[in-house]
Parts: structure tokens; sequence; C-alpha cells
């Protein structure tokens, strides 16, 4: 398999399990370099690189930024430059000092892939349908699922019950247990609150549940009932990704005047295009934490900051793994280690 041909592939694989990662693209070089403008890699979420964007020094720094530009979600032109260690940072690139080159330069334009959050819908009645188009429209991976039989993918975004009464507790259950971020139940207050009451798990799970989910907007059609629910999601989401608490330590106050009565049980379709409570949530919210990227250290030999992880270059020495960006490096330290400091 030709390289271009296990970078597409390694994309491709890394879309269908909606795993974030860079592109990293060669878009200039001065000679000496290995690398030729238009050769492509992709670096996942823990730093693992498949392709060719340059020799082990290169990649060293293309893997770190890489992951810079996965955390803050912009793209970056990394220019690898010849001489002592040190960067430069422009707006929208860093001009990083190699001492390892041998005299030629290169830049990398890094651009990281996040994909679509997949948000899954329990129900098929209307406000499903709502949220499955709404949904789409804000750029979500849509699902639309019967709740039974449904059962959690490692990277769902949200999952919403608006089944109304068909498939509730098991999707709850199954979704608390998997520890999926947002999870709502579409519901009024007191049909909701019993829902959650009956769901066999813990008081600090059942504390997860949103219901009624949704903003207070006013609304009471199917589309109105699904533009609050999706307004909390994205909301939520921010909320998350820009480090703000998500009702960790506090909760919105309950808004006087909020309910709707719960019609589901005289009519199904009246409940569709009413009952639901957009109110808001009076438990605290506990959320999973988000996975650490790979932490960073300093090559002793040449003083290069690289990832400490696979597959960077390491060795043990003293009951410590130092981390190395080239295999010389590695070679001169594990010939005089005393020579060098190991932090």
């Amino acid at each position: 398999m030709t390289v271009s041909a296990k970078v597409a592939s390694r994309q491709r694989e890394l879309e269908e399990q909606r795993q974030a990662f860079v592109r990293a693209t060669v878009v200039r070089t001065q000679r000496p370099t290995s690398a030729t403008p238009g050769d492509v890699a992709v670096v996942d979420a823990l730093g693992v690189m498949t392709g060719f964007v340059g020799g082990t020094c290169v990649e060293a720094s293309v893997r770190e930024y890489s992951l810079a530009a996965l955390e803050s979600g912009e793209p970056l032109l990394l220019q690898v430059r010849p001489g002592e260690v040190g960067k430069v940072e422009h707006d929208g690139a860093v001009e990083v000092h190699n001492p390892c080159l041998s005299g030629g330069s290169i830049d990398v334009f890094l651009e990281p892939v996040t994909p679509a959050a997949h948000v899954v819908v329990v129900g098929e009645a209307p406000i499903a349908q709502a949220l499955s188009r709404l949904g789409a429209e804000l750029g979500f991976d849509m699902e639309l699922v019967d709740g039974e039989a449904w059962h959690p993918a490692d990277a769902t975004a949200a999952l919403i019950v608006a089944g109304h009464g068909r498939g509730e507790e098991p999707a709850l259950e199954k979704a608390l247990a998997a520890g999926i971020p947002y999870i709502g139940l579409v519901a009024s207050r007191k049909r909701g609150t019993a829902v959650v009451a009956s769901l066999n798990v813990s008081d600090a799970l059942r504390d997860r549940v949103r219901t009624p989910a949704g903003l207070d907007l006013g609304g009471t059609t199917p589309a109105e009932i699904a533009l609050a629910v999706l307004a909390e999601l994205v909301q939520t989401r921010a909320e998350r990704s820009g480090g703000t608490a998500v009702g960790v330590d506090a909760a919105p106050a309950a808004v006087p005047g909020r309910e709707h009565a719960d019609a589901h049980d005289r009519d199904a379709h009246a409940h569709d295009a009413g009952a639901q409570d957009a109110g808001a949530h009076d438990a605290p919210r506990i959320t999973p934490s988000e996975p650490s990227a790979p932490a960073t250290a300093i090559d002793p030999v040449c003083g290069m900051t690289v990832v400490a992880a696979e597959p960077t270059l390491h060795t043990e020495h003293e009951g410590k793994t130092v981390w190395f960006c080239a295999p010389g490096c590695r070679a001169r330290f594990i010939k005089e280690p005393e020579r060098y400091a190991v932090a």
C-alpha cells in the first residue's frame, strides 16, 4: 500500500470512528529536505502520525503542534527552520527553530478536522422528527433510534429521548451507564420526574437527566420544542468547551409559569404539539471529564519539545522515561547519558 493510500485509509477510519484528527500538508520546502510540497499525513488525538511530511526532526514538531491545533480547533501554519531551539509566533503561524535540521526548511499547514457531534434521538413522533431536521441544519450528525434496541457508541455526544412513553427507560439507563455528556428527556415536569425516579440507577446518575429538556423559549409546537432542546444542547456544549462548569456546582433556578399539561395519557398528538415543558432543571448536572491531551517533554540532547507518548522515540534511564526527537539524539544519549540533564 502506498503512503497516500495509507493516509486515505487512516482518515476514513478516523472519520468512521468519529475521532478528531489533523491533516498535515506540506506547502513549501527549501532544500535540503526529504519532503516535497503536497506530502500529507494525518495525526490523531494521541499524536500518532500516518503519512510523511519530513524526517523525524520535522515530524516531532508536526506532532506537537498538531495536538495544539486540535485543542484550539484553529488551523496553523507550522514553519520549521534550522537553528538553535526556539520559536516565533505569528498570527495563525508559528516558526520553530530545530537544531537537528541539516540546513533545509519546511512549511506544513495543519488543519484540524472535528467530526460532527453525534446526537441520538429516541422516538419517531413529530418532536423527534423536528429534532432530526433542525439538528441536521445545525451541523449535528442526527440519528433516530428505537430506545429498546439502541446501544450507545463511544463518540455519542447527546441522547434526546422523545419517545413519549416508548423505549424511554432502557435508553436513559444505557446512556447514563455510558457517560454520554448530554441526556435530555422530552416530557412534562410531572411525567419526567416519574420516569427518572423509575430508572434503575444511582441518585447521582438520575440527576444527570435533563427533564424537562430544553430552554424556556415558550414554544408549544413540535418545531418550537425541538428548537428549545437543541438550544440547550448548543449552550451546554459551548459552556463545556469554553471551560465554564455546566451545572456541576450550580443549576439554573426554576422559572415560574413554565409548566404545560401532560397530555400524553389523554392524547398522544396533543402531547407532541405542546406537552413538553422546556423548563429549567432543578438538579445539579454531572458531566464527564474530557480526555487529557498527551503530555510533552524536552529532548535532553537537542532541547526540542516532543510529545511524551507513543510512537515518540524514548528510552528508560534510572527509572525515568526519556523522550527524543530523532534517532541521533537517542543514540547520543544512550552512549553518554551522564552528559545530559534529564528533566
